[in-house]
């Protein structure tokens, strides 16, 4: 659909201006300082559908996320008249959103200063935009040449070199007729059109394939501005000096998904423990952050999926999920575990394999487009252009190890959850291709823990995949390179899913017999596992023996030296922030005992302390004693454990690992000793909750339990940040100041799991 004939149908569109459905940072919770110039605001489309704008002050970078079915994304930078980004400001209240039959619009303003060049225009999958920014080409001037997505310049290549009779069927598979229109499209259509009162810039961009089309409109008032437009680059001018109002207008033709409303995300406990949060008008704070939370659950979660954060993250991904249903249980509807479930097995390999993420839109095309190169240079044409045919179809990611074993533990829970009848669980197995996946998944788990089982040595444990160069690919949620320390056995992996991934086989195959069902397994082991139980709680409690391989203890004397070391390592201002720390809090009195993070290739313990104990907590039913020796590392101030005041537990702390740890996390802070995770903020405050016991019995095994939690709270909070996906900190003038990571998603599915925290911590267990 050309813009003119989208213009047409907008006629008869239905059309509503509506605030923003959430804003960061937002008065009273966040610390604007923490932000340093990053605003942003999420909307509901007409559709529902979460639609975000950021303004990244330290560049001029406007983007738009438009999370729905393809992913997409808008972006272009804005720099003044000399040339640096230019100042950004809202322009109205709200948004207008449009929805027609085949389109959806929203339209905001932006305030600019009086002279300004728009440029570095970029439409299509937000994954894109992610590598854009990741490549530093928002700072590029911008009239740099456009930002190329090399898979589909070599398919481009590739297809020219065709003979021509090939060459025309496989460009006419794209709804082209010639090479050059092809070309065409890996650049927007910037045009300009001025009338009497108006003028207008339109970018278009059609998908690679043809099939889905972006458009953005830059419109000003012609009476009080002027704009020109050379190349693809945008200069508009106020000639009497003050603020340039630009609206910005953002339309689709991609299909949108189905929202999910708090009524059907939310049980009942929850809902009443929610109304009495905004009943409380002594707490206006807590009941704001509350609903705030609760519209971010509302914007993530969809019938189709529940996507992992915005902007970054607006699609699925298995563990974001799976882990949040572990966390959300306790408020979540019986339906959103079947949501997940369902999601899970929906994706999963011919094996079994639980998808990791899934690339949509343009983010399809290019992964698909890598194959197609592939296939047409092992001259395999038909497979070719079979895939071209095809080209956005969505391809899933199966590199991680982890979500393989969280999918039975969020399963068994579902199976084994009184709440939900025994024929819903029928009918839910019965649907579809549900129970023969899931035994799918089952026979994939017990296959990966088989090794162990029989011969428990360090070795035969579940391993990270290893990349071309040799490295150990960082498999479980510390994805970043260098993330596990290098490691090759992953402590979270192997400690904790999959002991209980095959507790949860048994549950499962429990439940399944009581519900009258009986799937077909003939894969082994899982096969004799169904006829002989004795054989796999023998499995069980071998792997519940794995944790002895990450043991670490180390004497007073090698903790302060390795602290000592590591901080005369740190450049002069980090070193004698954490030095005065040190030598206030002290080095521990006794040997110092925690779990590796990792294990080495060849099953020796990379002495790294994390905060991955914690999920322990949250899947087991503990002693107070066994409860304090998995947070003692976590809640020992940094630099001897984890805890930071006024910043919360930092995920690692890699002094008693080698130099050439230390560096790697210092060139990737992604999973470094400078930054907290939400996720684990909340997986940690979950778990002492559930092991906090209910009233006065064993109370004076609480206290530190509860002071625990109060430390970790009080510290989150001070931070500005605990809404934050992640969050790290700047040493000033001698002070620990925090600060928002660049990359941290704004609306994240685990960070919200703090609903769960708080109904849990107003709600002790039974």
């Amino acid at each position: 659909m050309s813009l003119l004939a989208f213009l047409l149908v907008a006629q008869t569109a239905t059309q509503d201006t509506v605030p923003p459905y959430l804003a960061f940072p937002e008065p009273g919770l966040d610390d604007p300082a923490a932000y340093e110039g990053y605003d942003t605001r999420v909307y509901q489309d007409a559709s529902h559908n979460a639609f975000q704008v950021y303004l990244k002050g330290n560049t001029g970078r406007v983007v738009n996320l438009w999370a729905d079915a393809a992913n997409e994304s808008v972006g272009f930078t804005v720099r003044d008249s000399i040339g640096k980004p230019a100042g950004l400001a809202w322009g109205s209240s709200g948004a207008l959103v449009t929805g027609s039959a085949h389109t959806r619009s929203v339209s905001y303003a932006l305030e600019l200063p009086s002279t300004v060049r728009v440029g570095l225009f970029l439409l299509g999958s937000m994954r894109v935009e992610r590598d854009f920014q990741y490549a530093g080409h928002d700072t590029l001037p911008l009239d740099a040449p456009p930002f190329t997505q090399a898979e589909l310049v070599d398919l481009i290549d590739h297809v020219a070199r065709l003979k021509p009779a090939e060459r025309t069927r496989h460009v006419s598979l794209l709804g082209v007729k010639n090479i050059d229109a092809l070309r065409a499209r890996l650049r927007p259509n910037v045009t300009t059109k001025v009338g009497d009162t108006t003028w207008v810039v339109r970018v278009e961009q059609a998908s690679f394939d043809g099939k889905n089309h972006l458009w953005l409109a830059l419109e000003g008032d012609a009476r009080e501005t002027v704009s020109t437009l050379s190349g693809s680059t945008v200069t508009v001018r106020r000639p009497a000096g003050g603020p340039v109002r630009l609206t910005v207008r953002v339309t689709t033709d991609a299909p949108a998904l189905v929202p999910l409303g708090r009524a059907e995300i939310f049980n009942e406990d929850f809902q009443r423990f929610a109304a009495q949060v905004r009943a409380d008008t002594a707490h206006p704070l807590t009941s704001r952050r509350l609903e705030r939370e609760v519209r971010g659950v509302e914007l993530l979660c969809y019938r189709e999926k529940l996507m992992a954060g915005l902007p970054n993250f607006a699609t699925y991904f298995g563990r974001d999920m799976l882990m949040t249903a572990l966390l959300m249980q306790p408020v979540w509807a019986p339906a959103m575990s079947e949501h997940v479930v369902a999601s899970a097995l929906g994706k999963l390999s011919p094996t079994g394999d639980v998808s990791h993420e899934e690339a949509l839109g343009g983010q399809a095309i290019r992964e698909n487009a890598a194959e197609y190169n592939r296939l047409v240079s092992a001259g395999q044409l038909a497979r070719a252009r079979a895939l071209l045919a095809h080209l956005a179809a969505t391809r899933e990611n199966y590199i991680m190890v982890d979500d393989d074993f969280q999918l039975p533990v969020v399963a068994a829970r579902y199976l084994a959850d009184p709440r939900v009848s025994a024929d819903r669980k029928r009918d839910f197995l019965r649907t579809g291709q549900h129970l023969a996946r899931l035994v799918s998944n089952l026979a994939f788990v017990v296959r990966k823990a088989a090794p162990y089982a029989r011969d428990p040595v360090a070795t035969n444990l579940v391993s990270f995949p290893r990349a071309p160069d040799g490295h150990w690919i960082s498999a479980s949620w510390r994805d970043s390179r260098a993330g596990y320390g290098g490691g090759r056995f992953a402590m979270d992996v192997n400690v904790i899913w999959v002991p209980h991934a095959l507790e949860a086989v048994g549950t499962i195959l429990d439940a399944l017999k009581q519900l009258g069902v009986t799937p077909v397994i003939r894969e082994q082991p899982l096969a004799a596992f169904a006829r002989d139980r004795a054989a796999l709680t023998r499995a069980v409690a071998t792997w519940k023996g794995a944790e002895r391989h990450f043991r670490v203890a180390l004497a007073w004397k090698t903790v302060s030296d390795r602290v000592a070391a590591r901080l005369r390592w740190l450049p002069p201002v980090e070193g004698e922030y954490w030095n005065n720390v040190a030598q206030r809090t002290g080095a521990p009195a006794d040997t110092l005992r925690f779990l590796a993070l990792s294990l080495d290739g060849a099953g020796r313990p990379i002495p790294i302390v994390n905060t991955d104990p914690a999920m322990l907590l949250l899947v087991d039913s503990l002693g107070p004693d066994r409860t304090l020796e998995l947070i003692g590392p976590i809640m020992l101030p940094h630099p001897w454990g984890l805890f930071v005041d006024a910043l919360g537990p930092v995920v690692a702390n890699d002094a008693y690992a080698t130099r050439d740890v230390w560096e790697a996390f210092r060139r990737d802070r992604y999973h470094s000793p400078t930054v907290v995770w939400g996720r684990d903020v909340n997986a940690l405050l979950a778990g002492l909750a559930r092991q906090l016991p209910a009233g006065d019995v064993g109370a004076q095994h609480a206290a530190p339990l509860r002071d625990a939690v109060q430390r970790i709270t009080d510290a989150v909070d001070r931070s500005g940040l605990r809404h934050a996906e992640l969050w790290s900190y700047a040493i000033e003038n001698g002070r620990l100041v925090p600060l928002r990571y660049g990359t941290s998603s704004d609306v994240q599915l685990w960070s919200l799991t703090d609903l769960a925290v708080q109904y849990l911590l107003n709600h002790p267990r039974p």
